[in-house]
């Protein structure tokens, strides 16, 4: 069963660092064989009030991946680096 990241970009103090890091996540996320399916796009509310800050969605093979990425040897070190340059939500959730 597939399983999401879905990253909310709150803020970003650092454009420049920002960049850095999404340069080295990739690589990582690639490894644990997932792949970007929405990088900051633009967003169109339908229904509700929510105003949601840009959004990065990372689709992995499973909840189990997912969560052996970001634990990851390759990949723990970039989540203090992302934190220093900017305030993100991080969640995932279980696909179909």
């Amino acid at each position: 069963m597939s399983a999401f990241v879905i990253a909310e970009i709150l803020e970003v103090s650092d454009p420049a660092g920002m960049k850095q890091y999404a340069e080295k996540a990739r690589p990582t996320i690639e490894q644990y064989g997932g792949s970007y399916r929405a990088l900051r796009g633009k967003m169109d509310v339908m229904e509700g009030n929510w105003r949601p800050a840009p959004l990065v969605i990372i689709e992995f093979p499973s909840l189990e991946r997912a969560r052996a990425w970001y634990d990851s040897p390759e990949y723990r070190p970039l989540i203090a680096q992302r934190q220093a340059v900017s305030r993100t939500n991080f969640v995932f959730i279980e696909g179909l």
